[in-house]
């Protein structure tokens, strides 16, 4: 009797379960479609704007970058993935001002991590989504991010030309003033000392 009773039990039990993945299946037969038809949608997939696929400069209007190739990003790379070279330039004012020569890129070995980008001092970088990257060699992948020629400085007005002559004339003065303070103290302190025992007496 037993043995009759635990039969139909697990037959309804079965037949419960098989009717529970029966409403599932159902439910998925009736909703919408996710898959994604790719590359034949191409034209109108939609790509999330923090989808990070490639490390890219910010270029403005003009076709500048912010990047003055201090190298924090390259330090904080954890594999490596950005070489910086960078080249002294002069300034109008007679300075030495540090420019980017070039920014490497190595897109096999990126983590995407976004540490160059978070702790970039100058807000020059940036992940795009764009994820077609795929190519057929490794050697693709090392990119140059700052492709585009790099564009002189513009030129200072007279007045900034005026102002920087002023400044740098003011600094001579202060340092020959400074200089000439410092020889005159030295001059006095020799003084005193030629002053001897028998001169303190008389």
């Amino acid at each position: 009797m037993g043995s009759v009773k635990d039969y139909f039990s697990s037959l309804g039990s079965g037949i419960a379960s098989l009717l529970k993945g029966m409403q599932i299946t159902g439910k998925e037969f009736i909703t919408p479609k996710i898959t994604e038809k790719y590359p034949e949608n191409r034209e109108t997939v939609k790509v999330p704007e923090r989808f990070r696929a490639i490390l890219t400069l910010k270029y403005d209007d003009e076709g500048r970058h912010k990047c003055i190739a201090c190298g924090i990003c390259q330090r904080n790379c954890p594999n490596g993935t950005i070489t910086i070279t960078s080249k002294m330039v002069d300034t109008p004012d007679g300075k030495k001002k540090r420019k980017l020569d070039k920014y490497i890129y190595d897109l096999g070995s990126c983590t995407f991590c976004q540490l160059c980008v978070t702790t970039c001092p100058q807000d020059a970088l940036d992940f795009s989504n764009d994820f077609e990257q795929a190519v057929f060699t490794r050697e693709k992948l090392v990119k140059q991010l700052n492709y585009l020629p790099e564009k002189e400085d513009p030129a200072p007005s007279p007045e900034e030309l005026a102002r920087m002559a002023a400044e740098k004339e003011a600094k001579i003065a202060a340092a020959k003033a400074a200089a000439a303070a410092k020889k005159a103290a030295a001059a006095a302190a020799g003084d005193a000392t030629q002053v001897t025992p028998e001169n303190k007496e008389n």
